[in-house]
């Protein structure tokens, strides 16, 4: 019976320092879970712009026109700066709009135009600089991305400031003795209706800093100069110029700030006790 109750006491005892061993052992942590992303669907943005165009002037006109037979006419600008600032919204993951404002650098203008008249024939010879100022709305479709690297097309309107300086027309008549003329048109700028296409590649540097490189077709409408007038001031008639569908293929370097942080998921703490 003594041995029983002696078994039964030493049981009684290994049990309890067990519990005891066990309760001052540390409680394992709870598994780590990594946070999970919450993809970032949209939100507010600021760009800015820099690049360069390449600028097109489809014709010259002027009321003197009318008593040429024919005219050949060879136009050309220099390339110019683009400098813009703009703030836009990104609606999901493919659609996202932005209002622009530019200053578009002054551009020497350069011509030539061989004239056939009634009497006789003649050359002139243009200079000008000039420059513009353009706001537009524009929307984009983002194509997809791979690589972190996103295609994507979009299309813009607006209007554009286009300035029209320090014009120039020097002419050779012949018909008889040659006579040389040189004219100058004050300086005009004018407002026009302008719209734009647009297509280009973004890689996301980081989530709230995305680099663009794009192409832009850009529509001004005309140019317009002041009446010509010669050297010692005199003008009979209003024969200003007309600088007929200004039109540039741009190339840019974009950067994107996304204003708004993209947010992540992170579990709750667990503590004990």
């Amino acid at each position: 019976m003594r041995s029983v109750k002696s078994l039964v006491a030493a049981g009684a005892v290994s049990l309890v320092s067990s519990m005891a061993f066990a309760a001052d052992m540390a409680i394992a942590p709870p598994p780590a879970y990594a946070p999970l992303p919450i993809e970032d669907f949209g939100g507010w943005y600021l760009r800015g712009d820099i690049g360069f165009s390449n600028q097109r002037v489809s014709r010259l006109n002027n009321v003197l026109d009318a008593n040429n037979t024919s005219s050949v006419q060879h136009l050309g600008f220099n390339t110019a700066g683009i400098f813009g600032l703009g703030a836009g919204y990104k609606f999901n993951n493919w659609f996202r709009a932005d209002l622009t404002g530019e200053y578009r650098g002054n551009s020497q203008f350069f011509g030539t135009d061989a004239i056939t008249f009634p009497t006789g024939f003649g050359t002139d010879t243009y200079h000008a600089t000039k420059s513009e100022w353009v706001v537009l709305a524009n929307a984009y479709v983002d194509l997809g991305t791979w690589w972190y690297m996103t295609p994507f097309i979009g299309a813009g309107v607006g209007g554009a400031r286009v300035s029209i300086n320090n014009f120039t027309d020097q002419g050779i008549t012949s018909g008889g003795p040659p006579v040389a003329s040189l004219a100058f048109g004050d300086n005009v700028s004018k407002w026009n209706f302008a719209w734009a296409l647009h297509a280009g590649v973004a890689y996301k540097v980081t989530p709230n800093f995305t680099v663009e490189l794009a192409y832009r077709y850009l529509d001004m409408g005309d140019g317009l100069t002041g009446d010509l007038r010669t050297f010692d001031g005199t003008n009979a008639f209003f024969n200003p110029t007309t600088f007929r569908s200004i039109t540039s293929h741009d190339l840019k370097l974009g950067m994107r700030w996304n204003l708004e942080t993209t947010q992540v998921y992170v579990p709750p703490i667990i503590r004990k006790g």
